[in-house]
């Protein structure tokens, strides 16, 4: 039952909501079917009825009901005071057809009950929409309708235009009109216009002027990729409203159980899509991402978190592409199937009309304030460009992008130094300590002799000789049709090495113009650079059964030093040391566990370019994993 605190009169209870918001939608529908009312009112001009009920008996399609705004009939009072309008410029105001919305929840009812409805708004030729920054419904969940409305009440100031004034007190007369026909009337209007419209039936104002001339309604159909423009919620988080209606499952925590699935979604498809190059999403990960994304909404003084929260946090735990998937999943919605009317597209403020018109639009629902952030991601380019990108390749112009360069060259440098200090390890000793301590305590030994009273201590002796040649092995066993492009490449400058490398094939995965994507399976580094054949024709090792067994004996073959570091995921085999041992040659296993996953699944990832002269806007197309 609706108390005292929220009805205008005996006969008229009154559901102050804000628009666009889910919660809100769950709350007018729970008020509704408690109790019994005999006619709803809404917040809408009667020019809208026919149209708007309409495509309410089409959803879950989503729609607009537009109304074109007269360039002319404009109110000279609302001229005055609304200096920033566009004057000229083609407009529309226009209803969203949002299951989301509690008004359009409402009428969703109403209609399947068979309810009267009245759209009881004043007729304007310029509609003014007015926002405000509210506190967050999800905060119904814990407190009631009353208690949140009556703790917003004080932050709501008079209405700051003409026209706002002009269209509660319209709702109010019309309210007092709907009394002599209806004994129980539920009226659903804005949070911020409640305690006018409230105001004016009590004290009885009337306008004494006819509403404006206004032009007819028409429905258009929104396209799909611009339904985050255009709904109260995330496109994902309404489709699961929808599914679960249609499936008469559990709604009531879905504005934080939606975005969870959505996160989900975006895991699944983001392993799809990247397979074995895609990070590991781990639970703790995930705990870490989820109170990432907790701290980013506390931040920004709210409960449940935005698009912009959700993709930067996913930028910064699990990076780009991650992040790509949850943008790309969050704008899904569900199939309908053949759209019923005209499409229309979305944008920021503007909508690209049927007939091709570029308007501004006015939405005759505004929910909160919204801000529009930047974030810097990179999209996936689209099928036909990668065709003729592929199609403009020249095969006899290829080089590496040199950020990836010194970052896999840095990383050879750390590995090399990881085997220089293992193969430090093995000539290590202990001795009794005399003098000095040496390079430590050596505790184990200590304790080993306690009942002595002798202390010990480390020498590590200087490491002689050094390590010229790197092997890494990111995929062992490889699969050669997995891996078809095998190549050597020489270097450009004396701080990188001759590499040696097989990885897939670049061609199958352009990224923009003359920029193409690969990843390593396997890399020979050799520092200082040298000339050397390429190991991949050169016969010398056509005796190698595998990808993996020719890189190492080449590596073995044109290493100047006695040690060779090797880094993999598993230790070498009896077959791969004495593979070594044919060159007089020792492998030092690093683990490819003592790095991290993250970092190792980055590195693989190259792209190559065609032509040095594409370095200069590669840059702008490469998206980080």
């Amino acid at each position: 039952m609706i108390s005292d605190f929220l009805r205008i009169s005996p006969k008229i209870a009154c559901l102050p909501i804000i628009h666009g918001s889910g919660d809100y939608a769950i709350e007018v529908r729970r008020r509704m079917l408690a109790a019994d009312f005999d006619c709803l009112a809404v917040p809408l001009p009667p020019s809208f009825q026919s149209d708007v009920e309409r495509a309410v008996d089409l959803l879950p399609s989503i729609s607009a009901v537009l109304q074109d705004e007269s360039r002319f009939l404009r109110d000279d009072e609302l001229a005055s005071e609304d200096d920033s309008a566009e004057e000229g410029g083609p407009s529309c105001s226009y209803v969203p057809i949002d299951p989301c919305q509690g008004v359009i929840a409402g009428l969703r009812i109403a209609l399947q009950e068979q309810m009267p409805r009245a759209f009881i708004d004043r007729e304007t030729a310029c509609f003014e929409p007015q926002t405000a920054v509210l506190p967050d419904p999800y905060a119904l969940k814990r407190v009631s309708l009353e208690r949140f409305s009556a703790a917003v009440l004080p932050a709501i100031g008079p209405p700051r235009r003409a026209q706002q004034l002009r269209r509660c007190i319209a709702m109010g007369d019309r309210l007092r009109e709907l009394e002599t026909r209806h004994s129980s009337i539920l009226f659903i209007c804005s949070l911020i216009d409640w305690p006018w419209i409230r105001d004016a039936y009590r004290e009885r104002s009337t306008l004494g002027e006819d509403d404006d001339s206004v032009e007819p309604t028409r429905i258009a159909t929104v396209n799909a990729a611009t339904l985050a423009f255009f709904l109260g919620e995330l496109p994902f988080v309404t489709a699961a409203y929808e599914q679960a209606r249609a499936n008469l499952d559990d709604d009531e925590n879905l504005s934080i159980d939606g975005v969870k699935s959505l996160v989900l979604a975006a895991r699944d498809r983001y392993r799809g899509d990247l397979k074995s190059l895609a990070r590991a999403v781990t639970p703790k990960l995930m705990s870490l991402y989820f109170q990432y994304v907790r701290n980013l909404a506390l931040v920004e003084r709210r409960m449940t978190p935005d698009l912009y929260s959700l993709v930067v946090a996913a930028q910064q735990v699990f990076g780009d592409q991650f992040a790509l998937h949850v943008a790309e999943t969050a704008r899904e919605y569900l199939d309908t199937g053949p759209a019923p009317f005209a499409r229309m597209q979305m944008g920021l403020g503007q909508a690209r009309l049927p007939d091709g018109e570029v308007v501004a639009m006015k939405n005759r629902l505004p929910g909160q304030a919204v801000v529009w952030r930047r974030c810097e991601l990179r999209p996936r380019p689209l099928r036909p460009e990668q065709l003729r990108w592929r199609m403009q390749w020249n095969p006899y112009s290829q080089c590496s992008w040199p950020p990836e360069d010194v970052s896999i060259e840095r990383f050879r440098t750390h590995v090399k130094d990881a085997a220089l200090a293992l193969l430090g390890n093995d000539l290590a000793r202990t001795e009794k300590f005399t003098t000095s301590l040496k390079d430590g305590l050596d505790l184990r030994e200590t304790l080993r002799n306690w009942h002595t009273g002798e202390l010990y201590v480390k020498i590590f002796p200087p490491v002689r000789g050094s390590l010229d040649c790197v092997i890494m092995l990111f995929d062992a066993p490889a699969d050669p049709r997995d891996y078809p492009w095998r190549i050597t490449w020489h270097a450009e400058s004396h701080d990188e090495s001759t590499l040696s490398f097989f990885a897939t094939d670049f061609l199958k995965e352009t990224v923009g113009p003359g920029i193409a994507l690969s990843t390593y399976g396997g890399a020979m580094f050799l520092f200082p650079p040298r000339p050397i054949r390429d190991i991949w024709r050169d016969r010398r090792f056509d005796f190698t059964d595998t990808l993996e067994e020719r890189l190492i004996a080449a590596g073995c073959f044109y290493s100047r030093e006695k040690h060779v570091a090797l880094l993999s995921a598993a230790p070498p085999g009896p077959g791969i040391r004495r593979l070594a041992r044919k060159y007089r040659r020792k492998l030092v296993h690093i683990p490819m566990s003592r790095f991290s996953q993250a970092t190792i699944q980055q590195l693989r990832m190259f792209h190559v370019l065609n032509g040095r002269e594409v370095r200069s806007f590669a840059a702008h197309f490469i998206r980080r994993a």
